[in-house]
């Protein structure tokens, strides 16, 4: 079928309509002069770009996929040519500050963007899908001398960064991490050790590749926090080639077209970035940016596949269905089917749900960058810190599931490689594991955030979602009295919020979806060009077949304090 188009008049009702980001945006001193038609046109000229470049390459990078010979890896057909124009043309630039070569636009449109790219070829988008986080990194922590030498190359995304934690004893517990690192004479170290699942380790995409790199120091202390973080390029400055090795690519259920590798670290000589001993606080710029991009993963997979099913239950006829009469005896496309319309109408409600979601995360952002308001500013670090989480968890979840729902449409045909639908689907299961396992997204809420204060922040947040909906104040009210229940049995039971943090999470991100759909909701007007009914079914479906979740997470959450 046809590949993925981006739906930039969708993304812009939200953009504009929903949460009014234009006005609030130019409030900001730095974006005075980014007005609705600039945002308009940007986000128009990336879905042109994404759609008529990228999209493109999706099937042959699943079928073809990266090549691996003799520690150097070759990417896909067309993989290498669509990147070069993609950063000559400024797209990795977008949100970069100016003085290093970017744009100087607000996060969300490099959001916007990254979702796009990531409904069209998630395998292409890995290359670039963590360059921005490597950008702040550098910029915040990185010594004069490595900003001069590599921050406009990672700004402009004329090189491309790693992000290398994993070891393979040590998976999410990065405390166990063995990777030396040896003071040299001269200031810099060398880096011994071997990390894995490193995405895009090695390529032919850009000329060379910057590795941010998780190491321990001789004196270190055990645990994580003995980590430092330094920065190993493939080629240094003069030219020579560094000692870092890929040994070689996985063999993967999806994201063929992405070389997951295994990288060897041989006395690779290294500049530390920040302090000694405190390399997860420098990483964690760019863990959580890869967390937001993660959540994007979900919703722009569930867009793509949505768009398959949409396309093929428009034209597929199958039957008469129900209470449509008998006055013809031709087939009724299988759209008109109510068990097809539940499926493609609730993965709906989940998209917009999720754009409202993300978008707004991206504008807390640009407050936590550029607001000269305190308030506003400790507003949107605890929108951030909350709301992340949820989105990477709910979202990644979603798409996987939901892409299988969408393939369910298809029939058999969905099972048949020629559609592409079965692609999504075997793509989209790893947003659930890597940048934090949804298990340790829903631990990192409950019990690093929301516990720890007696749930006030959480309380602040909801606090910022006011509803007129009496079924939506019961809800986040139950939430609020759930939270404390949690509190009290968690002191008769330590494990208790972590058997339970699932099931939080899940509770939270229902009541996040309620608010959204209420502000586009608000929204409809008789003037909107595809007219309020694109937005009607929807919404029902999020009534009748989404929502009704909350109660059953609640339940399970109650009867596990009261066995506490």
């Amino acid at each position: 079928m046809n590949s993925y188009q981006p739906r930039t008049d969708d993304m812009l009702f939200v953009l504009s309509r929903v949460l009014h980001a234009p006005a609030q945006l130019q409030a900001l001193p730095a974006f005075a002069e980014v007005d609705a038609d600039l945002m308009q046109q940007v986000l128009e000229e990336a879905g042109k770009f994404v759609g008529e470049v990228i999209a493109p390459l999706n099937r042959d990078g699943d079928e073809i996929g990266a090549q691996w010979h003799d520690g150097a890896v070759t990417m896909p057909p067309g993989f290498t040519a669509a990147y070069q124009a993609f950063w000559q043309a400024g797209w990795p630039a977008l949100s970069a500050s100016t003085e290093d070569g970017g744009q100087g636009l607000p996060a969300v449109l490099e959001v916007m963007l990254y979702e796009m790219l990531s409904a069209a070829n998630h395998s292409w988008t890995m290359g670039p899908g963590i360059l921005h986080g490597a950008y702040e990194c550098v910029k915040h922590h990185g010594s004069e001398e490595l900003k001069a030498l590599y921050l406009n190359k990672l700004a402009t995304g004329e090189w491309l960064s790693t992000m290398c934690l994993t070891e393979p004893h040590a998976g999410s517990d990065l405390g166990l991490a063995r990777t030396k690192a040896v003071p040299l004479m001269d200031g810099r170290y060398a880096i011994s050790g071997t990390k894995i699942f490193i995405s895009s380790g090695d390529h032919d995409l850009t000329d060379n590749i910057v590795h941010l790199v998780l190491a321990r120091l001789p004196d270190a202390p055990p645990g994580p926090k003995g980590l430092s973080l330094f920065l190993v390029p493939k080629w240094y400055p003069d030219g020579t080639r560094s000692r870092v090795h890929c040994d070689r690519i996985e063999e993967k259920m999806g994201l063929h077209g992405s070389p997951t590798c295994v990288m060897r670290f041989d006395e690779a000589i290294s500049h530390i970035i920040g302090e000694p001993g405190k390399g997860l606080n420098a990483m964690f710029i760019m863990m959580n940016a890869a967390r937001l991009h993660v959540a994007l993963q979900g919703i722009g997979l569930l867009d793509a596949a949505w768009q398959k099913a949409n396309a093929y239950a428009q034209e597929r006829r199958q039957m008469r269905a129900p209470g449509r009469g008998k006055s013809s005896a031709e087939a009724d496309v299988i759209a008109e089917h109510p068990a097809m319309r539940r499926i493609l109408d609730t993965q709906r409600a989940w998209i917009d749900a999720g754009r409202v979601l993300a978008y707004r995360t991206a504008m807390e952002l640009d407050q936590i960058k550029h607001s000269p308001n305190a308030e506003a500013q400790a507003a949107a670090q605890r929108w951030c810190a909350l709301v992340t989480p949820v989105m990477k968890s709910i979202f990644t979840h979603q798409a996987f599931h939901g892409g299988s729902e969408c393939l369910q449409v298809f029939g058999g045909h969905g099972y048949v490689r020629e559609w592409g639908v079965e692609q999504i689907v075997r793509d989209a299961r790893v947003a659930m594991i890597y940048e934090g396992t949804n298990e340790i997204q829903a631990i990192d809420l409950l019990v690093r955030k929301v516990l720890p204060d007696g749930g006030s922040s959480l309380n602040a947040l909801l606090d910022s979602l006011p509803s007129a909906v009496p079924d939506a104040q019961q809800r986040q009210q139950r939430l609020r009295a759930l939270t404390q229940q949690i509190g009290q049995a968690a002191l008769l039971d330590a494990s208790l919020p972590y058997r339970v943090a699932d099931d939080f999470l899940r509770a939270v991100g229902l009541v996040l979806m309620d608010w959204a759909w209420q502000g586009i909701e608000a929204s409809l007007t008789p003037d909107l060009p595809q007219g309020a009914s694109r937005w009607r079914a929807p919404a029902a479906a999020l009534r009748h077949w989404v929502l009704p979740e909350f109660d059953m997470r609640c339940a399970i959450i109650h009867a596990q304090c009261q066995a506490a």
